[in-house]
C-alpha cells in the first residue's frame, strides 16, 4: 500500500541545494529508496511503501538541515545520508556537521564529513595514541593533519612533524638524481600538498625554516624523542613491526601521534610482517591508545572511489573462498 509523506516550508533556495541541478540528487533517492518526489510551492511530497518513504523522509529531512546551517550539499552527503538510513542512523547525521576542526587559508572549514570520521577525530582529541585504519579517501591523514595545524596555532604543541616510509609503490623508480632530501620528496608530496592547502605556502615555508614543521622519511626519527609535538605517521601499512616499534616509542611529554594506513595497499616485499598490522594486534587493549577503522561508506572523495574500493573489497572476498 502506498503511502505519502510531506514536508512544508522548504524555500526553493533550499529545494535547490538539496535536490541538486536538474534534480540530480532527487532522483538518486528516488531510485535508491524506491520512491517518487514531488516539489511543488515549498512543499515536498514522497509517495512509496511506507518504510521506503520513512527513509526517504529522513534523508531529506537531514539534508534539510545541512543546508540550513549553510552547508552545500554534495553527492557525497546524498550518498551517505542514504546509506545511513539504510541502516537505521540517519537522525545522527546532523551531529557531525558542527564539528569545525580548522579552516584552509581560503577560509573553508574542515570538518568530518562521516560518523566514522567524528568518531576518529575524537579519539584523537582524547587520546594520546590514535590507530586511523580505513581505504583511500577516507580522511585518516588529511583530518588528522588539520587537527595537527589547528592545536600548532593554539600552541598546544610546539610543533609539528609529518612522516611516512619510503617505500615505492610497486614501481622501480631507480636512482633519482639531487640531493637526499630531493630523492625522498616525491614520497612526502601528498603531505606537503595537504600543507599547502590547509595552511598556505607562505606560512608552511616559514614555520619549516624555523624547524617548528618537519616534513620527513621514517628513518629520520630513530634516536630521538619527541617532547611538545603532534607526530603523524602516513601509509603506516608500509612499515615493518620494528619500525613502528621505532617510531612510537619516540613519543615524549605533552605530544600527540597519530597513525594512519590502509592494510589492503602494502607495499611490502612479499612475506613481510606489517607493523601497522601487528601494532594493530599489540596495542588494542592498552588505555590511550584507540584504534578506528573506516570503511567504504567514509570515502570523501570522487563518488566513484567509494565504488571502487567497494568493488575491490567484494573481490578480495570472493578470492579468499
Amino acid at each position: 500500500m502506498s503511502e505519502i509523506a510531506t514536508i512544508e516550508n522548504m524555500s526553493a533556495v533550499h529545494s535547490q541545494n538539496i535536490f541538486g541541478s536538474f534534480d540530480e540528487f532527487a532522483k538518486k533517492i528516488e531510485k535508491t529508496l524506491y520512491v517518487s518526489i514531488i516539489y511543488r510551492n515549498d512543499t515536498v511530497k514522497i509517495t512509496g511503501e511506507k518504510a521506503q518513504v520513512k527513509r526517504a523522509e529522513e534523508v531529506i529531512n537531514n539534508l534539510l538541515t545541512l543546508s540550513i546551517r549553510g552547508n552545500t550539499i554534495t553527492e557525497q552527503n546524498v550518498e551517505y545520508a542514504i546509506a545511513l538510513s539504510m541502516e537505521g542512523k540517519t537522525e545522527k547525521i546532523v551531529d557531525i556537521d558542527s564539528d569545525i576542526l580548522t579552516r584552509t587559508v581560503s577560509g573553508k572549514p574542515i570538518k568530518p564529513k562521516t560518523l566514522n570520521q567524528k568518531k576518529y577525530t575524537d579519539a584523537i582529541k582524547k587520546n594520546t595514541i590514535t590507530i586511523g585504519i580505513g581505504p583511500a579517501g577516507t580522511g585518516k591523514t588529511y583530518l588528522a593533519m588539520a587537527m595537527a595545524i589547528e592545536a600548532f596555532k593554539n600552541n598546544e604543541v610546539n610543533r609539528i612533524i609529518l612522516t611516512r616510509p619510503a617505500i615505492e609503490a610497486g614501481e622501480n623508480l631507480g636512482f633519482l638524481p639531487g640531493d637526499l632530501q630531493s630523492k625522498v620528496d616525491p614520497y612526502l608530496r601528498p603531505l606537503y600538498d595537504a600543507l599547502y592547502q590547509i595552511m598556505g605556502a607562505d606560512s608552511f615555508i616559514h614555520n619549516s625554516e624555523k624547524g617548528l614543521i618537519e616534513v620527513a622519511p621514517l628513518a629520520y626519527m630513530r634516536g630521538r624523542t619527541l617532547d611538545n609535538a603532534f607526530i603523524i605517521l602516513d601509509e603506516a601499512q608500509n612499515t615493518t613491526p620494528a619500525q613502528m616499534k621505532m617510531f612510537l616509542t619516540r613519543i615524549g611529554f605533552s605530544s600527540k601521534i597519530v597513525v594512519t594506513g590502509d592494510l589492503t595497499q602494502k607495499d611490502l616485499p612479499k612475506g613481510q610482517a606489517s607493523g601497522l598490522e601487528t601494532a594493530v594486534k599489540v596495542l588494542e587493549n592498552i588505555e590511550d591508545i584507540e584504534i578506528i577503522k573506516l570503511t567504504n561508506l567514509d570515502v570523501v572523495r570522487h563518488p566513484l572511489v567509494q565504488k571502487i574500493v567497494k568493488a575491490y573489497e567484494i573481490y578480495e572476498k570472493h578470492k579468499k573462498k
